[in-house]
């Protein structure tokens, strides 16, 4: 049986709202997190988990975790081929996080819930939310199976798709963009380094190659028409059209593969009354830069420690500082990932001119540690 009260209602238990509930329980708060899903999906999805998202998890028990779980990737590159572009040194930076962690997203959510679980908490499934209703000092949220549930406030965790957004009348602005993703986690022998990230800006196309736990590297490339399941010999050609040349890496097999279109968005408000969005509910945008997961995360950790403070008898305006704070950081990341992709689809005569740009700006440090400091996160501290 559903709660038919609480505090503070989660919909969505991916790791922004696996997070939120981690958040509001160590603070020890009232929380109750739902998930339309009877299961959590075992796919990796985002594999990226950066410096400032380390820093902002660190109180609630889960960075030492996460960094015993994950390959640590002290540099990220820009490459034409074998030739370098743009180096990208996270080693420098000042944090007790120097690098990328790269980590299956399942393997994250894994340990927010066991961490959740630990606090007294728990996801409740399926529950699939169809309404919600603002009364008073509440929400009145119901359920496809008839249930219903009163918050005193209601997070919409739920992602693109958000019903949560949607019975908020929240409008999602923004658009799509025309290029189909592969997206692949495939055993490669050859030349794929098992501690860098790598972004091929070939004259073929773009291909990022980056190492995950277990001997697997994620591939993720754009394609004009991809097939719905690429298999080896799909990857094979884009590693030897786009990927090193030296020494060619070689495709043993195919773990998962997905296709996918991408969208750039941001809400148009993260409140209204008691109900909130935070992550792909808020926004969405293009993997470029690994942002998409590190942007929900600390989305929750600062909406997490406002809403404690308005439950602990705080005036309900420390909630508008939550929109104030994160949606420009939405805007700029949303940005940031958008410049990166256009230059990843730059058309077949500009690829040349694009990548003795980026050659000379690769040589500027300011460039490279401006760059450092935008992809870990560290920039918005």
């Amino acid at each position: 049986m559903i709660p038919t009260t609480t505090d503070v209602l989660v919909v969505g238990a991916g790791p922004t709202g696996l997070t939120l509930a981690t958040v509001l329980a160590e603070h020890g708060q009232h929380v109750l997190i739902v998930d339309g899903r009877a299961a959590a999906d075992t796919t990796s999805r985002a594999a990226v988990v950066h410096a400032h998202t380390l820093e902002a998890l660190e109180p609630y028990g889960v960075s030492d975790r996460l960094t015993a779980l994950g390959i640590h990737a002290p540099r990220f590159t820009i490459r034409d081929r074998d030739r370098i572009l743009v180096p990208v040194p996270f080693d420098r930076l000042p944090t007790a996080y120097p690098y990328t962690l790269m980590i299956s997203q399942a393997v994250t959510e894994r340990v927010l819930l066991d961490r959740l679980t630990e606090l007294g908490g728990q996801v409740l499934r399926p529950h699939r939310l169809t309404a919600l209703e603002q009364a008073g000092d509440g929400v009145v949220a119901t359920f496809a199976d008839g249930a219903q549930v009163r918050a005193g406030y209601v997070v919409g965790a739920d992602g693109m798709h958000s019903i949560v957004r949607e019975q908020a009348g929240i409008s999602f602005d923004g658009d799509a963009y025309d290029e189909s993703f592969v997206l692949a986690d495939v055993r490669l022998t050859g030349g794929a380094p098992d501690d860098e990230v790598i972004l091929y800006f070939s004259p073929a196309g773009m291909v990022v190659v980056a190492p995950l736990p277990g001997g697997i590297h994620r591939i993720v490339a754009t394609v004009a028409d991809a097939p719905e399941h690429p298999d080896a010999a799909f990857v094979q050609q884009l590693l030897d059209t786009r990927g090193p040349r030296a020494e060619r890496a070689e495709v043993r097999d195919v773990v998962w593969s997905s296709r996918f279109r991408l969208h750039h968005r941001v809400a148009s408000a993260y409140r209204r009354g008691r109900i909130l969005l935070a992550g792909d509910a808020a926004h969405v945008h293009s993997p470029a830069g690994g942002q998409g997961m590190n942007a929900g995360i600390t989305d929750a950790v600062a909406l997490g420690v406002r809403l404690h403070e308005v439950l602990d008898g705080a005036s309900d305006e420390v909630l508008d500082g939550y929109e104030s704070d994160r949606r420009p950081i939405a805007t700029e990341i949303v940005a940031l990932a958008d410049r990166l992709t256009r230059l990843a689809t730059a058309g077949p005569a500009a690829r040349p001119v694009r990548n003795v740009a980026l050659r000379l700006l690769g040589t500027v440090p300011a460039v490279r540690d401006r760059l450092a400091r935008r992809l870990s996160g560290l920039a918005y501290r």
